[in-house]
């Protein structure tokens, strides 16, 4: 291991915590409306003025955890010590923006930043070659990584799957299959991404174009920032029993990032803007025939497309379609997706880790 990765102690000053104690108890919740208790208009204000007494309480301890890696805590003792199958040496990068983790000072940071980041992490740590998995911000991340450093990046398991549909022209096969029936898995997928489009993409649409305002209310309030996490904690998992503790430390990880919860929000903007090549985003929904593939579709994550769709993004070797989870799947159904990954990984699978690292010598 290189001489400069150093052991991080996460430490919250007092002078935070106690800031904290101020804004929450000058808090100003908004009236309460017939269907302000249901979450049909977002995250419903009448708890929380209750549930942050609770909160109050439970967050003089501090947050645990790095919120960008927060979600593969469950999951890495049954990647790095299995019961069978094979074992994994994992490393669980903090985004540049994300809890405890830098900030960019100027603009321009966007997703081919972020996984040149993540490739040379690895070669610092010595891992010349390597698998990835990932979801979310982690499927662009990786996805880009896979175009970008293909002679190093071996395979890529994702379980969250944003793909065009199959095209007559690019490909025939999977555009033929297409016309097929739909399974009732596949139909359901398709009114789940329909909902999220129409009543659950605002937050995205906000964060694209004008994340410095909706960043001022973040920056400020930690009742704003309570609410725009758990409403997608809430909205985006499959019915998963949330308990406060979970909910407090996964917003606390926001509000004492270092570069603040405001941050979080950029990259979608810069996502959209990349510079010097503008949609990035574009590229990592295309055809790479260079890295192998795996997929995890899961009914309640946000795009959940026929399996056809994500057959046009390179070579797929691995393939589950689950009856229960939702956008967190690491955190929701940690067995499920270890499973996924001894599966692809095993030697049964398409990716017999060692076969990779014997590549890897």
């Amino acid at each position: 291991m290189a001489s400069s990765i150093k052991p991080v102690t996460i430490s919250v000053p007092d002078t935070k915590m106690e800031t904290l104690k101020a804004k929450l108890s000058q808090a100003t919740f908004p009236d309460q409306l017939p269907m302000s208790e249901s979450w049909i208009m977002g995250f419903p204000f009448p708890i929380s003025s209750g549930w942050f007494l609770v909160g109050n309480m439970a967050l003089t301890g501090g947050p645990r955890r790095p919120g960008s890696f927060l979600e593969v805590t469950k999951i890495l003792p049954l990647l790095t010590n299995p019961t069978g199958g094979p074992s994994f040496n994992v490393v669980a990068p903090s985004l540049p923006n994300f809890g405890f983790s830098g900030a960019p000072r100027k603009p321009g940071f966007g997703i081919a930043q972020y996984a040149e980041c993540v490739h040379k992490l690895m070669i610092k740590l010595g891992y010349s070659k390597y698998v990835t998995q990932g979801g979310d911000w982690g499927y662009a991340v990786l996805r880009t990584v896979a175009f970008l450093y293909p002679d190093h990046n071996l395979a890529t398991h994702l379980n969250y799957v944003r793909a065009n549909p199959p095209t007559l022209l690019k490909n025939p096969p999977l555009y033929l299959q297409s016309l097929l029936p739909m399974s009732s898995a596949e139909m359901a997928g398709l009114e789940r991404t329909k909902w999220f489009l129409t009543q659950g993409f605002g937050y995205n649409v906000e964060q694209t174009t004008r994340p410095s305002t909706i960043g001022a209310a973040l920056a400020d309030s930690p009742v704003a920032t309570l609410a725009w996490i758990y409403e997608k904690l809430h909205d985006w998992t499959d019915s998963y029993p949330w308990t406060d503790d979970e909910i407090l430390t996964w917003v606390s990880v926001y509000w004492f990032s270092v570069a603040g919860p405001a941050a979080s929000a950029r990259i979608h903007y810069e996502a959209q803007n990349e510079h010097p090549h503008p949609r990035e985003d574009k590229r990592m929904m295309e055809w790479n025939g260079k890295v192998r593939l795996g997929l995890s579709y899961f009914p309640k994550d946000l795009l959940v497309f026929p399996k056809a769709y994500g057959r046009t993004l390179g070579p797929v070797i691995f393939e589950a379609v689950h009856e229960a989870g939702g956008h967190f799947a690491a955190w929701e159904k940690p067995e499920v997706l270890a499973g996924d990954l001894g599966k692809m990984f095993g030697s049964k699978g398409g990716v017999e880790v060692a076969r990779v690292w014997k590549e890897a010598k």
